[in-house]
């Protein structure tokens, strides 16, 4: 079964960090851009960071630069995020397709496949 599967989120106080993972199973990560997404309530779903292995292109949303990191190991895609805020609230998705353009909106394309989401809450 070709799938992604989030993990690694939760609730935590402003400040914080967490790391979140999206594990791929029945295909080769590396072959994609894989990019992570987040959706608050109420809001559009938003892309914030992607990266391709392959050819070692990556992005990051002007609002997350400098406190996410994106990085990969087995097949698994981790999003690292650090100084975590109220406003970062969100369930956060993976996606794959062939370039992080796509996750930029700089490029046309389409996701081959989704996770579930993990809910990320920033809260004291």
């Amino acid at each position: 079964q070709l799938q992604l599967v989030e993990s690694g989120g939760g609730l935590v106080q402003p400040g914080g960090s967490l790391r979140l993972s999206c594990a791929a199973s029945g295909f080769i990560l590396d072959r994609y851009a894989i990019g992570w997404f987040r959706q608050a309530p109420g809001k559009e779903r938003e892309g914030v960071s992607c990266l391709k292995s392959s050819s070692g292109s990556t992005f990051y949303a002007d609002s997350v630069k400098d406190r996410f990191t994106i990085s990969n190991a087995e097949n698994t895609v981790y999003l690292q995020i650090d100084y975590l805020k109220p406003e970062d609230t969100a369930v956060y998705y993976c996606a794959a397709t062939w370039s992080c353009g796509v996750v930029a909106g700089t490029v046309e394309g389409e996701y081959d496949y989704w996770g579930q989401g993990t809910q990320v809450t920033v809260s004291s």
